[in-house]
């Protein structure tokens, strides 16, 4: 609108313009919950927002196109809206206007797994986009994608706990975790899903390799094989089933790898705990849980729990298990319904392989041990008996 289209008491129309689309996301919102009676989280998708959206609900990034182009800007796009503090936004895959070829589909589902908000959407007028659609190998390498997105989301709800406690972004541009290293500071085009994955996308067709760089404050391992890989600049091999993924040395992260539907059947499924030690043979890492729908978490009804790594030792401690209303922690009963047990734990940049594994104070544990490319040890328990939400120590001799 014209500069001279003044609001009540003087305020220039531009000051005040996007308060409408935040304050219609807060009055969906409040509608909501009046609705539910207070029961439910509501879940609003918007366009529009302002300083407090955050409170509402997600962001996408409006109407894109089905173009390498558009899929590239959603990168600086997210890092910048994630710093302005609305911290759960994502793009449209595919773009919402036009018709993506089979390649470009396939990079930008694969790209949008990693970012906070994935949704694939399109205009009405654009063809018929469903997956399945495009035959071998795009339905196969969509399909990894989504399913990749599941196995991870246990870690990207641990990171929207962190945002809702903190303010921190979930997608996160190099310089919020390295201030010191002036290489990152420009960087717009590769970014960190919470502090533990390093993600570089795949911007343009017929593309078989990226230059991604790694700090050199970190160790790095290959995301897809667990081989420690050298810091620094490098060029990864991007064929049409990979993207550049790396996992940060000092990491524990939690995942899901059943298969399931939705992520709703996926509730009660068992973790895997994968473990990527640093220069010292150590990490860390949490895992937050709850009901994943009511706002029992606000009185106490949820799991918080550290993981720990010293090279010889995993250790859990369930830091917040507890109900504040109530004033004493969980039942037995009430861990077993919100958390689950741990099924697997996959420990990778061991310098040797153990001999025993045992929980502490307990029986001896099934495990495998591999020696990498890199010459380290990847190291898998199997089925260690452990639950999340209880103190337990695993040790390796």
């Amino acid at each position: 609108m014209p500069k001279d289209n003044i609001h009540h008491k003087g305020w220039e129309h531009r000051e005040v313009h996007n308060l409408y689309g935040m304050l219609l996301h807060r009055a969906t919102f409040e509608g909501h919950l009046v609705r539910s009676k207070n029961q439910d989280r509501p879940f609003i998708l918007s366009r529009a927002f302002y300083a407090g959206t955050q409170r509402y609900g997600a962001i996408w990034t409006g109407d894109n196109f089905a173009r390498w182009d558009h899929m590239a800007a959603s990168v600086p796009m997210l890092l910048s809206i994630g710093l302005s503090g609305v911290t759960f936004s994502g793009a449209d895959v595919g773009g919402f206007f036009g018709n993506p070829e089979p390649e470009l589909l396939v990079r930008w589902y694969q790209l949008g797994a990693f970012q906070p908000f994935f949704r694939a959407h399109a205009h009405i007028d654009t063809k018929r986009r469903e997956p399945w659609l495009f035959g071998e190998p795009y339905t196969g390498l969509i399909r990894s994608a989504i399913r990749e997105r599941y196995h991870i989301l246990p870690y990207v709800y641990t990171l929207a706990w962190e945002s809702y406690q903190t303010g921190a972004p979930i997608m996160r541009p190099l310089l919020w975790e390295y201030p010191n290293d002036e290489a990152t500071f420009g960087m717009d085009d590769q970014f960190l899903l919470g502090s533990s994955l390093l993600v570089k996308q795949v911007a343009s067709k017929d593309q078989s390799s990226v230059d991604v760089y790694l700090p050199k404050a970190s160790v790095w391992y290959n995301y897809w094989t667990y081989a420690k890989v050298k810091s620094g600049t490098l060029n990864v091999k991007t064929p049409l089933d990979t993207i550049a993924v790396f996992l940060r040395g000092g990491s524990i992260i939690p995942r899901r790898e059943r298969v399931r539907r939705s992520s709703s059947l996926a509730h009660g499924d068992p973790y895997t705990l994968v473990i990527a030690a640093d220069e010292h043979g150590n990490a860390r890492g949490s895992l937050y849980v709850d009901d994943g729908k009511s706002y029992g978490f606000q009185k106490g009804q949820y799991i918080l729990n550290e993981f720990s790594f010293d090279g010889k030792e995993l250790v859990s401690r369930p830091t917040r298990v507890g109900s504040i209303s109530k004033g004493k922690e969980l039942s037995a009963k009430e861990v077993k319904s919100i958390g689950s047990r741990v099924e697997r734990v996959v420990i990778v940049g061991l310098t040797a392989a153990p001999t025993e594994v045992a929980v502490k104070g307990g029986e001896k544990l099934t495990f495998t041990s591999e020696k990498l490319a890199d010459g380290n040890y990847k190291v898998v328990i199997k089925d260690p008996k452990a639950w999340v939400g209880e103190a337990w120590t695993i040790s390796l001799e």
